[in-house]
């Protein structure tokens, strides 16, 4: 599709847009944390929860190398408990904001203190929490409770100031599983092997199905790896983790590949971000830049311009962590780094992540990666060179070119005569 043909019909109506968001965010949020209340009180009893976990765990980070630990239960919603869990079947059910927030406030977090290198703490809970983490599906589990669960909004959780969608939270002092989880074989082995390091765990799982929601529970429960060195990992760096480790093997994989044969401009959006994936012919090279709307989770100023920030890496790889973009880099990277393996072919790849002020609240890197993932479906714009693939995109972004240029390597390169089409 020649890039003319594939840039008609992409303006988008802002103002419909925004009527839409405020329609959808209305009261319906402070509703459903009273059902989220009532649901508490219908599950908890005896001080005690009974019950079907999501699959999921959560580990924090605060205090870190003693962290909070616990298992995540549904106490609200109709939902299956395994829909609790993230994953890419919520892109497939085009989850809105508000549906990813109510399912993360309808999770109580059962938690417990435990040092990450497992030498502490509730070895019982953990062994648990661990249980829970490998199953393939949900896992009934009776977990006793020091005290009443309590549904607390007032603190900020991120760095951002804004807080993030949690559920209620309470202090365990015991969990037992009252059924035999089911644990794939491949899983059994990974835990089995002593002398395995976690890198080559991982891959092992992604090689063999396992995608990375199902792997990042392993690794951050302390189920992968050398025994001497398995520890829990919060949540946060385990999703990194697996996503920069799976990117590395499937870059591996395409160091001798050939490179696709034209320029390819790609187009996805969700959840108030639009995606634009150029991939060029050449040797592998990536770069990820992020344009941040005022009003938005990330640029909470109401004025001013748009927050810009970019990190990239060449042929082979980085060896520092990123500065500007953070986990978002990996996510995106993972999802065109699949595409290439599943074409064996490399490129080099732009994304530009652009965010608007209809992205209200900090969902997670998930919905960075299933983007990029599935942005491939279709056909794409055919550009004659990346030069004119930034020239018709760049009337779209909401940057000037030339303050691109400035963040961006791989749009530094592009002739100074793109300036004109800033906007």
């Amino acid at each position: 599709m020649r890039l003319d043909e594939f840039m008609d019909g992409v303006e988008i109506d802002e103002a419909a847009d925004r009527r839409r968001l405020a329609e959808e965010k209305s009261y319906a949020i402070t509703e459903y944390l009273e059902s989220v209340e009532t649901g508490v009180a219908e599950t908890v009893r005896g001080g005690a929860l009974v019950g079907a976990t999501a699959p999921s765990i959560f580990v924090g980070r605060s205090n870190y190398p003693t962290v909070q630990t616990g298992v995540l239960a549904p106490v609200a919603g109709d939902f299956s408990p395994d829909a609790y869990a993230t994953s890419g079947a919520w892109y497939e059910e085009t989850l809105s904001i508000e549906d990813v927030v109510a399912r993360r406030t309808g999770l109580l977090n059962s938690t417990t203190t435990a040092a990450v290198d497992l030498s502490d703490g509730d070895t019982a809970f953990l062994d648990a929490h661990r249980e829970v983490a490998i199953a393939d599906r949900p896992v009934d589990v009776e977990i006793g409770l020091e005290s009443s669960p309590r549904l607390d909004l007032s603190q900020p959780l991120d760095e951002s100031g804004m807080r993030a969608p949690t559920g209620p939270r309470v202090s365990a002092r015991s969990a037992i599983l009252t059924e035999n989880p089911h644990v794939p074989r491949a899983v059994e082995k990974t835990l089995a092997d002593d002398d395995w390091h976690a890198e080559g765990a991982i891959t092992y799982l992604y090689r063999r199905g396992f995608d990375v929601y199902e792997i990042t529970r392993i690794l951050s429960a302390g189920a992968m790896g050398r025994r001497e060195r398995r520890r829990l990992v919060p949540t946060r760096w385990s999703i990194t983790a697996v996503d920069d480790t799976v990117g590395q093997y499937l870059r591996g994989r395409l160091r001798t590949a050939a490179s696709v044969d034209a320029v390819e401009l790609w187009r996805e959006r969700y959840m108030g971000n639009t995606y634009w994936v150029v991939l060029a012919p050449g040797d592998w090279e990536f770069e990820l830049v992020e344009l941040k709307a005022p009003g938005s989770i990330w640029n909470p100023t109401t004025e001013g311009p748009h927050w810009v920030g970019a990190d990239h890496e060449g042929y082979t790889g980085r060896d520092s962590y990123v500065e500007e973009t953070s986990g978002a880099f990996y996510a995106a990277r993972l999802g065109v780094l699949e595409e290439l393996e599943r074409r064996d072919r490399q490129a080099k790849a732009l994304v530009i992540r652009a965010v608007t002020d209809d992205y209200w609240a900090p969902v997670g890197v998930w919905q960075i990666r299933e983007s990029v993932r599935n942005a491939f479906d279709g056909e794409p714009g055919i550009a004659e060179s990346f030069h004119a693939a930034i020239a018709g995109l760049a009337p779209h972004l909401p940057v000037a070119v030339d303050r691109l240029r400035r963040h961006s390597e791989m749009v530094a390169g592009v002739q100074s005569s793109l300036g004109r089409f800033g906007g």
